[in-house]
């Protein structure tokens, strides 16, 4: 009975699952501290301790991320692209395309029946189009990242950003704040203009069904409703797991394979 870990070391959060036989025993979720390596041995040590088992149990680790090189405590790097695509697949098997978007950057990948990429493309180095993106605006609006997502059910009149761009963005919703503007007819601008900028990266991919969405903004309701509609898709939930998890998982199933292929040599 093998034991296995993946660890994602994000920029906004860490996250690390532990499996047993290709199910999940013990998973964590953290925020990222200013050292990866810290996260990484944080987040590990909560999974662990939520599994029930010891750090010298697990039999090989697999780490992701854009803080993998900083992991000190994993057996191999794999690539996000390559541990989504695999995670999102365990998720949702008839899953055909991957929208993932992380703190810092925002990936769309077209992938097969076995999890394998087959395209994708990735966003530049601006935040638009980020978790950052949303993060920085909810902070200006006072509200929590699911209360963003919520603005887009009750706004009466959405605001239109002028700019995608996290600097001037921010500067239009201070001047819309300062006018008087609803905050929900704000945070359902923000919502959308970021969905704008990921169905973009998204089309470049020539999506198929199913879709799916990984990562933090996937729990952003606003996002992925005018997401659904820019796309004309139905945008399907992951249901095995928090969205926000599968590079964890994708990593962490590597991993089993790793051990399985070895025990096979």
């Amino acid at each position: 009975m093998s034991i296995v870990a993946g660890c994602d070391v994000g920029s906004l959060t860490s996250k690390a699952v532990i499996m047993k036989n290709g199910k999940i025993i013990g998973s964590a979720i953290i925020r990222s501290k200013p050292r990866p390596a810290d996260s990484a041995d944080a987040v590990m040590n909560d999974a662990v301790f939520s599994a029930g088992v010891s750090r010298s149990e697990i039999q090989y680790a697999v780490g992701t991320g854009y803080g993998q090189e900083k992991i000190p405590f994993v057996d191999e790097r794999v690539s996000e692209i390559t541990c989504h695509g695999r995670g999102a697949h365990w998720m949702l098997p008839s899953v055909r395309t991957v929208i993932d978007i992380g703190g810092q950057d925002c990936k769309a990948m077209r992938i097969d029946r076995d999890g394998q990429v087959l395209k994708f493309t990735a966003n530049d180095k601006c935040a638009a189009g980020t978790g950052r993106f949303l993060e920085v605006m909810a902070r200006v609006l006072g509200l929590g990242l699911d209360e963003l997502g919520e603005m887009s059910e009750v706004a009466k009149s959405p605001i239109t950003l002028a700019s995608t761009c996290t600097v001037w963005a921010q500067a239009d919703v201070i001047k819309y704040l300062n006018s008087g503007t609803a905050v929900a007819d704000i945070g359902a601008g923000i919502n959308t203009a970021m969905a704008g900028r990921v169905a973009i990266l998204v089309n470049a991919v020539d999506p198929e069904p199913d879709v799916l969405m990984t990562g933090g903004v996937a729990k952003n309701t606003g996002v992925r409703s005018t997401l659904e509609k820019l796309l004309g898709v139905k945008i399907k939930k992951a249901r095995k797991a928090d969205p926000q998890m599968a590079g964890a998982i994708g990593a962490a199933l590597l991993a089993d394979e790793r051990i399985n292929s070895n025990k096979r040599g």
